[in-house]
């Protein structure tokens, strides 16, 4: 029997699930993170599938997201959209320190994936973190800084203002640089990653993340087992069913005790 269990450390809300016999058995743990707008229930299928496989699953709630809403509007958020990555990249870490300090944790076999700007968390966290032991990127983008310049080209064409000013905006770049892993792949270490992408995605572009992924190639000479990328030729900015299986195979495979 699956748990499904609602806690919170920190003010950060999350969903654990786990199967019965083992709640108190230090086992393989993924977080994993949602997207923009959306909340940690919406992923409850991933968390059922990997806690079937005998992982501790964990679904947090980011900052103004789920039960943290505080009733800000999605262009409201949209102005807000890098504090909320970095933020929930660093919570990553409160959350995994409290596992860690209750004895629940397997050695080496912590696992960060997510969709959209789970994605992307998922691999800022990577140039954060090295007791990541394996990583999924659903529809992510690991250019931090590309995309933030794109994000705000795209509003300018809209005819909505930048609510930054030029420094602020720089400012803003710069720190964007230290979770930028396509400024840092040598982060990775050799690590097990694995992207979804569809090439119809308009949300977060499908070129960017594939240009990475060829990039780090070099990386991973001999450890060719340990990248993979799936492309969809029909998927727009949702995952397939096809995707959530290789989620759960790549876990299944990189992280299992």
């Amino acid at each position: 029997m699956i748990l499904v269990e609602q806690s919170s450390i920190n003010k950060i809300p999350f969903l654990q699930l786990v199967k019965e016999e083992s709640l108190d058995k230090p086992l393989p743990l993924c977080f994993f993170i949602h997207g923009f707008t959306s909340a940690k229930e919406h992923n409850l299928h991933y968390a059922y599938y990997l806690a079937e496989k005998g992982f501790r699953v964990i679904l947090p709630d980011s900052m103004e997201h789920g039960e943290r809403d505080s009733g800000k509007s999605e262009q409201q958020l949209g102005e807000i959209f890098w504090e909320i990555v970095l933020q929930t990249i660093h919570e990553l870490s409160i959350l995994k320190g409290h596992f860690d300090q209750k004895g629940l944790l397997s050695e080496s076999k912590i696992g960060v994936a997510g969709t959209s700007m789970g994605g992307i968390v998922t691999l800022g966290a990577l140039t954060q973190y090295d007791w990541i032991s394996s990583a999924v990127s659903l529809m992510g983008n690991p250019s931090y800084v590309k995309f933030a310049k794109a994000q705000i080209a795209q509003v300018k064409a809209l005819g909505y203002k930048i609510p930054y000013t030029e420094e602020e905006t720089m400012r803003i770049f710069r720190e964007l640089e230290k979770y930028d892993l396509s400024l840092q792949p040598e982060k990775l270490k050799g690590r097990p990653l694995m992207f979804w992408h569809g090439k119809r995605d308009k949300v977060v572009p499908f070129q960017l993340t594939h240009e990475f992924y060829h990039s780090i190639l070099p990386y991973y000479e001999d450890l060719e087992d340990n990248l993979l990328f799936v492309e969809d030729e029909k998927a727009d900015h949702k995952v397939s069913r096809e995707g959530v299986i290789k989620l759960v195979e790549w876990f299944e495979k990189h992280l299992s005790a």
